[in-house]
């Protein structure tokens, strides 16, 4: 379990509380996640922090229930906006960083419409293959920027798809939550 002070874990736990009762409305997570909302979710997330910067700005892909953008602007105070399309999650985002007391701003659109300063970081989880979030990230990015990307068991397999389309520096970290899973920080990338 991730270390986070005694008034992180409060606003960790009160978020955890808030999107329990909200997902009976709207589905945040799935229904059968609820039980492990801590350990398949919150700490899958928590795993960005350590390479997070202080005061570094975000951009979170497809934030759907918080994760990993609400939950990484909880556990680190940096300024995070959170991109998500779906009208009634924003509504959560929003609620739930009000809260919790995060730095978020959340913009309701695709993030193919998203016009944000560009990021020092660029975070997604469960969203799209990797070929396609780098499309996305690439210009809600500064130049030196990078990203921080939560992938499943096929990691491997979309940085092989990735890398006939870009050239990219990279590190796969193994996720601390997930043996199958991996944690890719991706800098320096462009199309071939």
């Amino acid at each position: 379990m991730t270390h986070v002070s005694h008034e992180t874990e409060k606003k960790l736990a009160h978020f955890a509380s808030l999107l329990t009762c909200w997902n009976e409305k709207i589905n945040l997570v799935s229904p059968k996640d609820i039980a492990h909302l801590r350990q398949r979710h919150i700490e899958d997330s928590l795993q960005l922090v350590p390479h997070i910067a202080a005061g570094a700005r975000i951009t979170d892909l497809g934030s759907g229930g918080g994760f990993p953008g609400l939950i990484v602007a909880i556990a680190t105070d940096n300024p995070v906006t959170l991109i998500e399309s779906d009208q009634r999650k924003c509504a959560f985002l929003r609620e739930a960083a009000r809260e919790c007391g995060a730095r978020v701003t959340v913009l309701a659109k695709r993030i193919e419409q998203a016009d944000v300063e560009p990021a020092d970081i660029v975070t997604a989880r469960a969203l799209a293959p990797l070929p396609q979030l780098l499309d996305w990230a690439r210009p809600l990015l500064k130049e030196e920027g990078y990203c921080l990307f939560l992938k499943g068991r096929k990691a491997s397999d979309e940085l092989t798809s990735a890398r006939s389309d870009w050239h990219m520096t990279y590190e796969t970290l193994p996720s601390r939550t997930d043996p199958d899973g991996a944690l890719l920080r991706i800098s320096d990338f462009r199309r071939v």
